[in-house]
């Protein structure tokens, strides 16, 4: 598997600009005219494709095509890096005149001897290329089954719209320390959103997934299952009242509601915080930070999800990494860079957005494990609260791990039954504080569907979430009533 992905870099980024292995050594070699303590060039490929259709009309269609390469050198806690769209090796020598700059007077080990890494025990996704496995005729006509299925589904359904989005991803990384690594990485995804209306009333519902696969995944049975999550949610909205305000048990859905976990805890563990103490986390690892019962991973190696690499994208493999053991802080997600500083091991965590930025520690999927509680238990087991199905945005402060959601699903419950949808409800508080606060933990466990899409410093990557059914208690809803 990894000659075969090699050999696919390589035909793709060296060979057509008249590169190969020494030539890659050779560069790095130049960059240690000035001692520095790492140094890295990571090419990149990517087509990426997206499709829209409202209301049976194609409303855009784009295609982008990138590729370049990007040269870092690190001296200490200093950083230089440079970039390029032209992979020719002058350009190359010209962006490591740049970088090395950066490095102390005089010179380390002479060029490095590239070799292939860590061989991988089993493939995580296969390198397809969805862009070619379907005509763009047969792309349109997949959303055209998406908004017939919809509406289909019932006659309140008044508008859809439906979209499809496509990426081929090869990647090379060429380090100091003589790894040379490459991944092809395919990524899909779908997705639906409809209005319903009803006595002149209008809700909507979205519902979609994906993940590292091809096109062929999205067959009827799960476009119809797509449907009809969407409209579901749609019409169970136009059933709803206002949300009721104040402190409450809340409980937290299985799957998708992971994001909050995601956006107010998973940043506060990542290792760029940590190091600098800007992060709640900062300094208590071995400290009980949660609940009993509380455990959270981030895994890098779930196989086709949309989180997941095989390599990160400064080299290393990916790993299941155990951040909170039964409330119990063990670790953080580091890159390189930040685990060097902290004299800890890398997690494969080195995640960028393309060639033209710098890696920096990114979850990949990030899962609180099962608990021991049916979720027809813990709903049973509250007199009066909100019942959280699914989330729409969200704003978190790192920093202090403050957080604000709003939900797109959820119900009032009462003398431990669901009585009614409600609509207009946020939920409100800490993120470190809401993780003491849970009292029930689901076995029900589940990951989202393969929508997600995290952003930091101005970089956008994919990623996973997941968790069981919760029960938080004294959390604050923002209302209506």
């Amino acid at each position: 598997m990894e000659d075969n992905l090699l050999a696919m870099a390589t035909s793709t980024l060296l060979t057509p600009y008249g590169l190969d292995e020494a030539a890659l050594a050779r560069v790095l070699g130049q960059m240690t005219t000035h001692e520095v303590d790492f140094s890295d060039l990571y090419f990149q490929y990517s087509r990426s494709e997206g499709w829209s259709l409202e209301e049976g009309v194609v409303k855009s269609g784009s295609f982008h095509i990138e590729q370049g390469v990007g040269i870092r050198a690190i001296s200490g806690e200093k950083t230089a890096f440079a970039y390029s769209d032209d992979i020719h090796l002058e350009a190359l020598e010209q962006a490591v005149r740049v970088t090395r700059a950066i490095g102390r007077s005089g010179q380390s080990a002479s060029s490095p001897v590239l070799g292939r890494s860590q061989r991988l025990k089993t493939p995580l996704y296969l390198p397809h290329d969805p862009l070619a496995s379907l005509a763009d005729g047969d792309k349109v006509q997949l959303l055209e089954r998406l908004e017939a299925l919809a509406r289909r589904v019932d006659p309140r359904v008044v508008q859809v719209m439906a979209s499809l989005a496509g990426e081929y991803e090869v990647v090379l990384v060429a380090r100091s320390d003589g790894r040379l690594q490459a991944d092809v990485r395919p990524l899909v995804r779908v997705s639906v959103q409809v209005i319903a209306e009803q006595g002149g009333v209008k809700e909507q519902g979205s519902a979609g997934g994906g993940g590292r696969f091809g096109y062929a995944y999205f067959t009827d049975a799960v476009l119809e299952s797509y449907a009809r999550q969407a409209v579901h949610q749609a019409l169970t909205n136009l059933e709803a009242r206002p949300a009721p305000a104040g402190s409450m048990t809340v409980v937290l859905g299985s799957g998708w509601p992971g994001i909050l976990l995601h956006e107010a805890i998973g940043h506060g563990l990542e290792g760029d915080f940590n190091r600098k103490g800007t992060s709640a986390f900062s300094g208590r690892i071995g400290q009980k930070v949660a609940a009993a019962g509380v455990t959270v991973v981030d895994d890098g190696t779930l196989v086709n999800r949309r989180g997941s690499l095989q390599w990160d994208d400064e080299g290393h493999p990916t790993q299941c990494t155990t951040l909170i053991e039964e409330g119990i802080l063990r670790g953080y997600l580091q890159d390189g860079l930040n685990a060097r500083l902290m004299g800890m091991a890398p997690t494969g965590n080195g995640r960028r957005e393309s060639f033209a930025h710098l890696p920096l520690p990114r979850m990949t999927n990030t899962c609180m494990m099962n608990g021991a509680h049916d979720p027809e238990e813990i709903i049973a087991s509250i007199d009066r609260g909100l019942y959280a199905v699914n989330f729409g945005g969200g704003q978190v402060d790192i920093t202090s791990g403050k957080f604000v959601f709003s939900t797109s699903e959820a119900w009032w419950i009462e003398n431990g039954k669901r009585c009614y949808p409600v609509k207009g409800a946020t939920l409100i508080g800490n993120g470190p504080d809401v993780l003491t606060r849970v009292s029930m933990i689901g076995n029900d466990m589940a990951l989202d569907p393969g929508v997600g899409v995290c952003g930091k410093e101005g970089q956008s990557v994919p990623v996973g979430v997941g968790q069981p059914t919760l029960r938080i208690d004294g959390l604050t809803v923002g209302g209506t009533v």
